[in-house]
């Protein structure tokens, strides 16, 4: 099927339902038959999601900078571990061996990859999908504010509309399926 991006947290404090919805996507992904491209660390939602898709048989693409394998968060167990030599690097190749993302709650190294593909698609530079779950409203307060970026010109309405939104999991693997296919 298709290589999925996914972007979360990477945390090793998160309340446990974060790393349950994170699991739960690497599931998903893999019953699906697609495989998970992830920033390739082994703890948190990150380690989480990668955990899942190998557990329900999926293949995983890590791709993690090399500071970052030096600090030993690396998933080793990654059916293909990419190292590059630092962060826009690694964003690079996550998106060039991605057919499609999806972003589950997280903090600002999340929002930095949501913000750089989202961005890279309102220039037309690609147009893979790009689904955002909201699970619990996460996400709202940030989807009203860029709502008033809309509003305000700031951004155009169909650069806001590129990004897909579902409240779950597999609501969100839907939307993206439908694109892809």
């Amino acid at each position: 099927m298709a290589n999925v991006c996914v972007f979360c947290a990477s945390s090793r404090i998160l309340d446990a339902r974060w790393l349950a919805l994170a699991t739960e996507t690497g599931v998903e992904l893999a019953r699906r038959g697609h495989t998970l491209v992830s920033g390739g660390g082994c703890v948190g939602m990150m380690g989480a999601v990668a955990d899942g898709a190998r557990a329900a048989g999926g293949r995983t693409i890590g791709v993690i900078p090399q500071p970052l394998v030096d600090l030993e968060v690396a998933d080793l167990a990654a059916d293909e571990l990419l190292v590059t030599d630092g962060m826009a690097s690694r964003k690079t190749l996550m998106v060039d061996k991605s057919d499609a993302f999806v972003t589950l709650p997280g903090g600002l190294g999340t929002l930095d990859e949501l913000f750089e593909v989202w961005t890279t698609a309102t220039l037309t530079l690609h147009a893979k999908p790009m689904v955002l779950v909201d699970t619990d409203g996460f996400y709202r307060p940030l989807l009203d504010w860029l709502g008033t970026l809309a509003d305000r010109h700031f951004l155009k309405p169909a650069g806001l509309d590129l990004l897909m939104v579902a409240d779950s999991v597999p609501a969100a693997l839907d939307l993206l399926d439908a694109r892809l296919t």
